[in-house]
């Protein structure tokens, strides 16, 4: 092997031009159109050709343009603009600075992610889950929440798309040049790199950081290809959800425990852990030992102290879709670990497991991000409602419905996705300041302000757009597979910028159906063919590598087209999905077409991006759509059905889609009025607009992150940690013994009075009548045992009870202790009162849960102890 000796090069800017090295290497720019414009103006062909990378264009430009650049007055004071805009961004007070301003020391949120789709330049993302956890962080910068963002920098990203002559979905890497991006190597006072290690079985696994800014949030990202790294473990950081199971482990120990390492290794300890998906819940045993280390503590002084800050966001609607490790490679990879965390093997190996006494099970990562969180959401109400179902094993002794895993809906971050034309659009209707008064619901009424001739012809504009984009990227698809010139001249007329257009761009799994349409093959030539009424579809999607399902449904859409030359330029797959595509189409298409199977899709978010721009939905009832769907904005295909045959569920749904579009929907498009305008359509498109736009971005979502999850999180850890740790130590002893004495307690007797007239009775199994209005007065004798009365709380769990008798959708009420009404057998008495508010068949049960000023959470395992009158 010859020696190697590397060196960095780097643009040589002209004195006037030195703000622009600042500009783009903030990804500020990638949601700002003003500044954007800059770049576009350097060197348009050129910014293209750099896929809208500004740190590479500038070291590709010609310094004689430069130079020009360097004498142009108009562009000087353009950039002079942007870099005034940006710095008064970093250092203005933000809406967190506003709303929390009396904390004297700001928390700092740590939020992990396996991927963050920020902006193609920066190419480390798949799907869905990325570009939540791209908008997060610009939402969080937006709004100034104290906040980093931490995932690994993959030399070779996600895979590159392109389909063979039989629409067979090929696979092909492209090498990331860290160099050329928005990035820079995060360094020591030396300028020698800062550097963490991982310990691995007999072997350290060293990594670089990087940091990309993206306005005031720092992305910290690990990269292990490293010099002093063996050639395998240099490739740990190679590609996003490459390799096996082991590479997985791999990548999940360096994001979790190496993630932490490279954030206390530059100062920066965090306040609150967030996981995005269970990818980073090694995090949580890494924050464990950490604590262990650096304060003498117990596991479950550090557990106590570190759950209280950790959240876990799931995204995965089936238990079968999240990652989990056999025993064999925990054993392999965490045999040095647990005994650092101060527990042993089997204790170690139970946080990752249903069954905790199951030795078959395998560690799964969710059950332990679960399990080290005390704050748990899905991403949308009827996801929460999925995940209470999945996880409800983990808390036995409740109901479904009072699993404690919340909700949080997604959202997305407005100003990425959104057409500039409909950005200056809406400053010209809603306020130069709309983007930061989006989650107001008033000032969205304005909309109907909005001329429809206006809305039209931007809207058309934008899809005029996306067909010359749709055209010049199948002409390079049919150049890469040598395709004759005849072809090429096809490529250029495919598409009619006046025809509906009805985009689906996702990833292609099978419960996403990208090929539902094809079901009805003769109802979709039918519709493709029609002169009169044109339809038109554009596909875009990729499957994962191993997906060969999901390869499948891909190849019989390209098959579909190519063995009906009558339709062929009417439905056209582009090949390659990312953000750059994602872009065109949420802003150019009619409708936006998803047809996942319900309840499996978590939230999905590509529809929210649409309905931004004014696009309408057409999606069954799941996800977000359960949320964003009014019977004025856009459509639902079913009524929210589940079915046990999935091919009948197929047909009826992909008849309800054709019964739509051809009934409703093509009809409805091209109902115009005299001035040729489709007068019913737009007003749908304004409905859509002004219900979605306020509640599904992610200044809604990163708000409400901080006020339910953030803030209450900070709050716990300031109370824990103060005075050298005296709270949470005393929390863990009083745990303990709680839980050593739980079996004491006994519910003695239980009386309930009806009305004021009549005694307290014991319940005897009657059922007693109240009215409307009244009140069921519930009195409580308990046995303590070893408890005092402040140990426990009993509560009465009630609500309407159903035909098999148990209690839907219960709601809690705490009991109040009777004072002093402790006798010397160690009975007290508690009481509570029930309002009669809907008549009916109502229930209560009673119960009791532990109770302590610094408990989070009550819900501990084996310490729920429910009364049973048979007992």
């Amino acid at each position: 092997m010859q020696t190697v000796r590397t060196f960095t090069v780097k643009p040589s800017l002209p004195e006037p031009l030195k703000d622009l090295k600042i500009i783009a290497s903030n990804l500020y720019w990638s949601w700002h159109y003003e500044i954007t414009d800059i770049f576009r103006r350097i060197d348009y062909d050129l910014w293209k050709q750099c896929a809208h990378n500004p740190v590479k264009m500038l070291g590709m430009v010609s310094q004689a343009r430069l130079e020009d650049l360097a004498r142009n007055e108009g562009f000087l004071y353009q950039l002079q603009q942007a870099k005034k805009q940006l710095d008064e961004t970093l250092n203005a007070p933000s809406w967190y600075d506003k709303i929390y301003s009396a904390k004297t020391k700001k928390p700092l949120i740590a939020y992990f992610s396996a991927e963050f789709g920020t902006h193609e330049s920066l190419p480390i993302y798949s799907g869905g889950l990325g570009m939540l956890a791209g908008d997060h962080l610009k939402s969080a910068s937006d709004l100034g929440i104290p906040l980093v963002g931490v995932g690994l920098l993959y030399q070779k990203g996600y895979f590159r798309q392109y389909l063979n002559t039989d629409g067979w979905q090929q696979e092909h890497y492209l090498d990331n040049d860290f160099y050329n991006m928005p990035l820079e190597q995060v360094t020591k006072p030396s300028g020698h790199p800062l550097t963490i290690s991982v310990q691995f079985p007999a072997r350290t696994v060293v990594c670089n950081i990087w940091k990309a800014s993206i306005g005031r949030v720092g992305l910290y990202l690990l990269d292990s290809n490293v010099p002093a790294n063996s050639p395998a473990d240099r490739a740990i950081t190679q590609t996003l959800y490459g390799g096996d199971n082991e590479m997985r482990i791999c990548q999940e120990i360096i994001l979790g425990i190496g993630g932490l390492k490279a954030l206390y290794a530059m100062g920066l300890e965090p306040t609150v852990c967030h996981m995005n998906e269970g990818h980073a819940a090694f995090m949580a045993l890494e924050r464990v030992r950490k604590m262990r280390s650096l304060h003498n503590m117990s596991f479950d002084e550090a557990v106590e102290v570190t759950r209280a800050s950790n959240i876990f966001t799931v995204h995965t609607p089936v238990a079968a879709g999240n990652d989990e490790f056999p025993v064999e490679l925990m054993d392999k990879y965490f045999g040095h670990y647990f005994g650092k965390l101060g527990i042993h093997r089997d204790q170690f190996l139970a946080l990752g497991r249903l069954k905790a006494q199951d030795h078959h099970e395998s560690f799964k990562m969710p059950v332990l991000a679960i399990r080290m969180s005390t704050f748990r959401n899905g991403v949308s109400q009827l996801h929460g409602e999925v995940s209470r179902k999945i996880w409800a094993g983990l808390w036995p002794e409740l109901p479904v419905d009072q699993v404690p895993i919340t909700s949080i809906t997604n959202g997305v971050h407005a100003r990425t996705w959104l057409s500039g034309e409909v950005n200056s659009l809406y400053e010209r209707y809603l306020g130069a300041r709309w983007s930061d008064e989006i989650v107001d619901k008033s000032i969205w009424h304005n909309v109907d302000q909005i001329p429809d001739e206006e809305l039209w012809r931007i809207h058309q504009r934008c899809k005029e757009r996306l067909v010359g984009f749709a055209r010049a990227r199948l002409k390079r698809q049919l150049q890469r597979r040598g395709a004759f010139h005849t072809e090429l001249g096809w490529a250029e007329e495919v598409l009619d910028p006046e025809a509906l257009t009805i985009g689906f761009a996702r990833r292609f799994a099978t419960y996403k159906r990208g090929n539902l349409l094809l079901r009805e093959p003769h109802r979709l030539l039918k519709l493709l063919s029609n002169t009169e009424q044109p339809v038109q579809f554009i596909f875009a999607g990729k499957a994962h590598p191993r997906d060969t399902a999901g390869k499948d449904l891909i190849r019989q859409i390209v098959h579909f087209a190519s063995e009906n030359p009558q339709i062929r330029r009417k439905l056209v797959f582009l090949e390659d999905y990312d953000m750059d595509i994602a872009r065109y189409m949420v802003q150019g298409v009619d409708i936006w077409l998803n047809n996942p199977r319900r309840p499996m899709e978590a939230s999905g978010t590509s529809g929210m991006k649409a309905a931004l721009n004014g696009v309408l939905n057409m999606s069954t009832l799941d996800g977000w759509w359960c949320e964003g769907y009014i019977p004025d904005g856009g459509w639902i295909i079913g009524a929210g059905e589940e079915y046990d045959d999935l091919s009948y569920q197929d047909q009826v749904e992909s008849q309800a889609i054709y019964n739509m579009l051809e009934q409703e929907v093509v009809p409805l498009f091209y109902s115009r009025s005299k001035d040729r305008l489709p007068r019913r359509w737009i007003r749908r498109m304004k409905n859509t607009v002004k219900w979605c736009a306020p509640r599904f971005n992610t200044s809604r979502m990163v708000a409400e992150y901080t006020r339910k999850f953030y803030n209450p999180s900070a709050v716990k850890w300031d109370e824990l940690t103060e005075n050298t740790m005296e709270r949470v130590k005393a929390l863990s002893l009083w745990k303990s013994a709680t839980r050593n004495a739980w079996s004491d307690l006994q519910f003695v007797d239980v009386q309930v009075q009806t009305s004021k007239e009549e005694p307290f009775a014991s319940w005897n199994g009657h059922k007693p009548e109240l009215m409307v209005g009244g009140e069921l007065k519930v009195l409580s004798q308990v046995r303590l045992g070893r408890l005092k009365p402040t140990d426990i709380s009993v509560q009465i769990y009630h609500g309407q009870v159903d035909s098999s008798g148990r209690i839907e959708g219960g709601h809690i009420m705490d009991m109040q202790y009777v004072e002093n009404s402790l006798n010397p057998d160690g009975v007290a008495t508690f009481a509570g009162e029930l309002p009669c508010r809907v008549s009916g068949q109502q229930g209560f049960s009673l119960r009791i849960v532990p109770s302590h000023p610094d408990l989070v959470e009550p819900y501990e395992s084996g310490m729920i102890l429910w009364e049973n009158a048979n007992r």
